[in-house]
């Protein structure tokens, strides 16, 4: 029995609608519907709880645009191309026809029986009778099963049976024998083109109008090529949005990456406190944590002998408090002596302030104002 169009559209487009959203399928009314697939062996995925099936537009995801919908989930479900599918028919499933025996040796005779098995072929088709066509080719083939006409020929044949797998079957055999075939690749395009192979037929079309044009072929084009670009630009779309959904996921895992090394780093530093450095890797790693967190680090270079570093010590331990996203470190000169080497001290105290690894301003001396204004100036 054969369905109305419009019905197969309404079914076309209620499949979509499982698709975007399997939970419909728990509604009482399509209660038998449900019972059929599974009683087929469908998994019918679990209802979806009430509170998190509202309406579009409604709660949480109402400022969401549907690509960030779709990132929040594992996968998205790719939409259905809208394909004029109306001349495609089901695959044919008969036995493969005869094919003949390349093997065997074709006298002259064989070749004009077979050339008069073809033309018995012609005639037949001519009158509509196309089953007899397909034993007249047969016969031939068997007399002459080196020749890619009377394969192509059949398979045009079988296209007109809406037989496509037969069809591609004979085609391909007339391609094996002459690459060049155009008979060859316009049955075989056609025969695609009926079994919804929208792309390959395109292809295969093409080949054959640039090997010997006809107007059958450009017919069967403008059918097939609006549905090979749709799949074309479809594919497109959805390679488009996977590559961006990559990108966004790669992009999370270095945020947490960040976010995981800026609190490891915090955690190092000391809110809020002076930190004791006492080697030069030590230093480093201070200077290191503060340039990922992006704060200012000040470098304060001190002598247990020293009167006004004895002056300006509790100042910094309670600057260290007030300005507890500043990183302060404290180095004695006589304790760490590679560490003042390397910034070359000469006078303590002196101070040194440090962003993202580079020393942006210093001060030399017991000046407690100018200590606390550089702070503020490069702190911020």
């Amino acid at each position: 029995m054969e369905m109305e169009t419009e019905k197969i559209d309404e079914l076309r487009y209620f499949i979509r609608l499982c698709r975007s959203d399997p939970s419909i399928l728990h509604d009482p009314s399509l209660a038998f519907f449900k019972s059929y697939l599974q009683s087929l062996g469908a998994r019918i995925p679990p209802a979806a709880k009430s509170e998190s099936r509202g309406m579009p537009g409604s709660g949480s995801d109402a400022n969401k645009t549907d690509l960030e919908m779709d990132y929040d989930d594992d996968s998205f479900v790719e939409s259905d191309v809208e394909l004029d599918e109306s001349d495609t028919v089901a695959p044919d499933d008969d036995p493969p026809q005869k094919m003949g025996n390349p093997s065997i040796g074709v006298t002259e005779e064989k070749q004009e029986a077979a050339q008069m098995e073809k033309s018995k072929a012609v005639d037949a088709m001519s009158g509509g009778k196309l089953d007899e066509a397909i034993e007249h080719l047969t016969e031939a083939i068997m007399l002459n099963p080196g020749s890619a006409i009377l394969y192509a020929t059949r398979a045009s044949v079988f296209v007109k049976l809406k037989k496509p797998n037969a069809a591609i079957r004979d085609a391909e055999a007339a391609l094996q024998i002459n690459l060049d075939s155009a008979k060859g690749y316009k049955a075989r395009g056609m025969a695609r083109a009926i079994l919804g192979k929208w792309e390959e037929a395109a292809s295969d079309l093409h080949v054959a109008s640039k090997i010997d044009h006809d107007e059958e072929i450009s017919m069967v084009l403008k059918k097939v090529e609006p549905n090979a670009r749709k799949i074309e630009e479809h594919r497109r779309k959805y390679q488009r949005l996977r590559k961006e959904k990559e990108q966004k996921k790669a992009e999370r895992g270095r945020q947490r990456q960040r976010t995981a090394e800026e609190s490891d780093a915090s955690t190092a530093l000391k809110d809020g406190q002076v930190i004791g450095i006492h080697s030069h890797p030590e230093l480093d790693s201070k200077l290191n944590a503060a340039s990922r967190t992006s704060r200012l680090a000040i470098l304060y270079f001190t002598a247990t002998w020293c009167g006004p570093c004895r002056f300006m010590s509790p100042l910094f331990t309670s600057l260290a408090a007030k300005y507890p996203k500043v990183v302060f470190l404290k180095v004695d000169i006589d304790e760490a002596r590679d560490v003042a080497a390397s910034w070359n001290i000469s006078n303590v105290p002196s101070f040194f302030f440090v962003r993202d690894g580079k020393e942006v301003d210093k001060l030399v001396g017991a000046d407690k104002g100018a200590l606390e204004r550089k702070i503020a100036q490069h702190g911020g």
